[in-house]
């Protein structure tokens, strides 16, 4: 009975990562086949705003192969990033998943490492785990030195504002337990583009949920385009300095 009890419980976890993609169609069909070749059983959430490239007919594609496992969401136009995992958020809730990860699709991240955020949450304890370049093990290649140290002040000033402790506070690779997006009122995450990062650790931090961050080798992408914008570094310098005054008069609770 106790054997036949542990394997009901791992066989009944549900895992789902969410890639959005925008003009991604040199990477996607890559990035598929390697999640669904590691060890662990994942499954996979594509939101594609409608890429011109033909993004989703790749993906469509692979739906074949892939029955069951790999899902997309389409959506009409560059809808911003934040508004993407939202979405995707909500879907993994009404589905019963029970970790929900974000990455890029562009090998940026490395899919190895999937398995490694996802045990920091199911075997350490973690609520929100990140994959981050700046605690100790954690690394960037490709990137000239004035961008890393952009990269790396601006974590910094986002520490110095929030308060959260967290070294990698822009990371896009970051594994959710169920509790903590299901505790999030989404209404109040204001921040669409990097800002949204941002504002998702914040929230999580401010519920009083364990974070912990787990070091990564980020490798800038080798093809497509980067959605690196002024606009999107903006929102992310100014927004945070509204983040903290907000979160004195309102929480992101439900």
């Amino acid at each position: 009975m106790f054997y036949f009890s542990i394997s009901f419980m791992i066989t009944t976890e549900k895992t789902l990562v969410i890639i959005p993609t925008y003009n991604e169609k040199e990477n996607i069909e890559k990035m598929v086949d390697k999640v669904f070749s590691l060890s662990y059983p994942f499954n996979l959430l594509i939101i594609d705003d409608g890429s011109p490239d033909g993004t989703a007919s790749i993906v469509k594609e692979l739906q074949k192969k892939y029955t069951e496992k790999l899902h997309l969401i389409e959506r009409k136009g560059k809808l911003g990033l934040g508004t993407a995992y939202i979405t995707g958020f909500k879907w993994a809730i009404e589905r019963g998943y029970n970790y929900i990860m974000e990455m890029d699709c562009d090998f940026s991240h490395n899919p190895d490492d999937l398995i490694r955020l996802l045990n920091a949450c199911k075997d350490d304890g973690a609520d929100m785990s990140i994959g981050s370049r700046y605690v100790s093990g954690g690394d960037i290649q490709n990137w000239p030195f004035t961008r890393k140290m952009i990269s790396y002040g601006g974590s910094i000033y986002v520490r110095m504002i929030t308060w959260i402790g967290i070294k990698d506070t822009t990371a896009g690779f970051v594994c959710y337990k169920r509790k903590v997006l299901e505790s999030i009122n989404f209404d109040k995450i204001r921040y669409i583009g990097y800002g949204f990062q941002i504002e998702m650790k914040f929230a999580t931090r401010k519920l009083g949920f364990k974070i912990k961050e787990v070091p990564i080798l980020f490798v800038d992408r080798v093809e497509g385009v980067s959605k690196m914008s002024k606009g999107i570094i903006k929102e992310a310098v100014l927004g945070v300095l509204a983040m903290q005054w907000n979160s004195f008069f309102d929480t992101y609770k439900k």
